[in-house]
């Protein structure tokens, strides 16, 4: 379970760290330019992050935390199954379920007034359960 334990962890602590860059950095920065402009930029990023290296961490990640959730819990090492749940529901839940559908939305032509708010509380939301997630599997 060691290397699982790992393995989530360093995964879980490099997805914190990309999306706590959008919060502290790459949404600011959005907002501050006109709302056309902060669109069609979120468009190219969006684009951009579908890649390899990415789709690797997201799904290794999500894959193996899951997985540990489970051994965790039937171990009854509580702090590492809700640390792994964490980061299965911030990391890839949320993403998946609200994330992915707004910015799909907003791919096809939806404004950023209707994507901007519901993305940044989801996207805050995921961020503080993967740093959340991440410290119960490291401490």
């Amino acid at each position: 379970m060691n290397a699982l334990v790992i393995g989530t962890a360093i995964g879980a602590g490099l997805l914190a760290g990309i999306y706590l860059a959008f919060s502290v950095a790459v949404m600011p920065g959005l907002h501050r330019r006109p709302d056309g402009e902060a669109a069609a930029a979120m468009r190219a990023i969006n684009r951009a992050i579908v890649n390899p290296l990415f789709g690797v961490l997201f799904t290794g990640t999500g894959l193996a935390g899951a997985v540990l959730a489970v051994w965790a819990a039937l171990d009854g090492s509580w702090r590492l199954a809700a640390g792994a749940a964490l980061v299965v529901t911030g990391g890839h839940l949320i993403t998946i379920g609200v994330n992915i559908p707004l910015n799909t939305a907003l791919d096809r032509g939806g404004s950023w007034d209707g994507f901007a708010r519901p993305w940044n509380r989801a996207h805050t939301l995921r961020t503080l359960l993967l740093v959340v997630g991440f410290a119960l599997l490291v401490v």
